[in-house]
C-alpha cells in the first residue's frame, strides 16, 4: 500500500496536474567510496523508497498508474559488490507503486508522462540532470504544440505542497520522533556518566553513536557536537578532538535517526560531575528558561513569542548575575543579550533536523 501522505499529496495536487520527484544522488567520499546512503527528504517522505537513481511519477488523473516507480533494475553482479536491490519487482511488492519500470527508461517516456498536464509539480535545481531532461522535453513540445502535444504551462515547486504536510506530523510519524528522542536521550545520559577529565571529546562522541546504533538507530541525525571548555561556545563546533579538563563543562550536541526521522538534543554538564558555583547559576537560569517556554508552547502560540519570552528571562537573569548591567528593556531593545544569546529558541524537527 502507498504511504497515507502520497495519498494525501495527490489530493492536494489539484487536476491536471503531474509531478516528477527524484531520489537523492550518491555522494562521493574519496575516489570511488561513497558516503553511507542518505535518501531525499522529500522522495523518503511520499514514497518511503530508500535507494538512489529513482523517480516518483505522482499523476491523480490516471485511471490505473496514479503511482509510478522508475528504478534501478535487479543486478546479480552490482548487488554481489552494493547490496540487493529492489528492482521493479520490489517497487510494486514492496512499495505500492501502480506501476515500475527501469530508471533507463524514464528519460524515452517524460514526453507521455507530462505530455497536456497544465501543471507540472517539480522542484528546479535539486537534480541538474534531470532538469536538464526536463526544460530539453518541454522546449520539444513547445514546437509540436501545433500537433495536439502541449506542455505544462506552469512548473511548481513541490515543496509547495509537500512542506505543508510535513510541518504537521501523522501519529505514526510522533512515533518514530518519540523513539528517536527516546534513544538519543539515552546516550546522553550514558554520555555524562562515562565523562570523565582526562578523556577527549572524541571519546563521548563514540559513546554517543555506539549507542544510537547499538539502541536501532541507523546513526546520527547530524554530525555531532561534543565540546569541553571554551569549545563549548562555537555553535556548530565539530572538531571534537580536545582533552576534557577538571573544572570545564561539557556540553554534547547530539541526535539519533531512526527510520528516516532525527531528534536534536543539546545538553550541558560539569565533565567531573559536579557545578561549580558559577556554572550552576547560568545553568540554572538556562533550565528554568526552557522549562518555562515549554510550558507556554501550545497551538496559538508563535515561535516568535517564545523567543522573545526566552530573551527577556534571560535578560533579566544576566543583569541578575552581572554579566549584563543597565535596565532589562533598554539592553533587548539594544540587542546586548546576543553577547551570550545570538541563535534562535529553537527550530521545527523531522525527516530533517533543521
Amino acid at each position: 500500500m502507498p504511504r497515507p501522505q502520497l495519498a494525501e499529496f495527490m489530493n492536494r495536487l489539484g487536476e491536471d496536474s503531474v509531478a516528477i520527484i527524484s531520489s537523492a544522488p550518491e555522494a562521493t567520499r574519496s575516489n570511488d567510496t561513497n558516503y553511507r546512503y542518505r535518501q531525499n527528504s522529500d522522495f523518503y517522505y511520499l514514497t518511503g523508497f530508500d535507494e538512489p537513481e529513482a523517480i516518483a511519477v505522482i499523476s491523480p488523473d490516471q485511471n490505473e498508474h496514479k503511482y509510478t516507480l522508475f528504478v534501478r533494475p535487479r543486478n546479480p553482479e552490482r548487488e554481489i559488490w552494493d547490496g540487493r536491490r529492489a528492482g521493479v519487482e520490489g517497487a510494486l511488492s514492496a512499495h505500492g507503486a501502480d506501476a515500475a519500470h527501469p530508471i533507463e527508461e524514464f528519460s524515452a517516456k517524460l514526453g507521455d508522462i507530462i505530455s497536456n498536464a497544465r501543471n507540472l509539480y517539480y522542484r528546479i535545481g535539486a537534480n541538474p540532470q534531470l532538469d536538464g531532461e526536463i526544460i530539453k522535453q518541454i522546449g520539444s513540445m513547445r514546437i509540436m504544440g501545433r500537433k495536439n502535444i502541449n506542455p505544462p504551462e506552469a512548473i511548481i515547486d513541490t515543496g509547495a505542497i509537500i512542506h505543508e504536510m510535513r510541518l504537521i506530523k501523522s501519529d505514526d510519524e510522533i512515533e518514530l520522533m518519540q523513539r528517536a528522542a527516546d534513544i538519543a536521550a539515552e546516550a546522553h545520559v550514558e554520555a555524562m556518566k562515562q565523562s570523565r577529565p582526562g578523556m577527549k571529546e572524541y571519546e563521548i562522541e563514540a559513546l554517543l553513536e555506539y549507542n544510537f546504533r547499538k539502541n536501532g538507530a541507523s546513526g546520527p541525525a547530524y554530525t555531532s557536537i561534543v565540546g569541553g571548555g571554551a569549545n563549548a561556545t562555537v555553535l556548530h563546533y565539530i572538531n571534537n578532538d580536545a582533552t576534557l579538563n577538571d573544572g570545564e563543562l561539557l556540553l554534547v550536541d547530539a541526535g539519533a535517526e531512526y527510520q528516516g526521522y532525527a531528534s536534536d538534543i543539546t545538553r550541558t554538564f560539569p565533565v567531573n560531575g559536579r557545578f561549580t558555583a558559577a556554572q550552576r547559576e547560568i545553568y540554572d537560569l538556562v533550565l528554568a528558561t526552557q522549562v518555562d517556554c515549554v510550558n507556554r508552547a501550545r497551538p496559538g502560540v508563535s515561535m516568535e513569542e517564545l523567543k522573545s519570552h526566552s530573551i527577556e528571562m534571560l535578560t533579566e537573569g544576566m543583569v541578575r548575575l552581572g554579566l549584563l548591567e543597565g535596565e532589562t528593556a533598554k539592553l533587548i531593545e539594544e540587542k546586548k543579550y546576543e553577547q551570550f544569546y545570538m541563535h534562535g529558541l529553537g527550530h521545527f524537527l523531522g525527516i530533517d533536523v533543521h
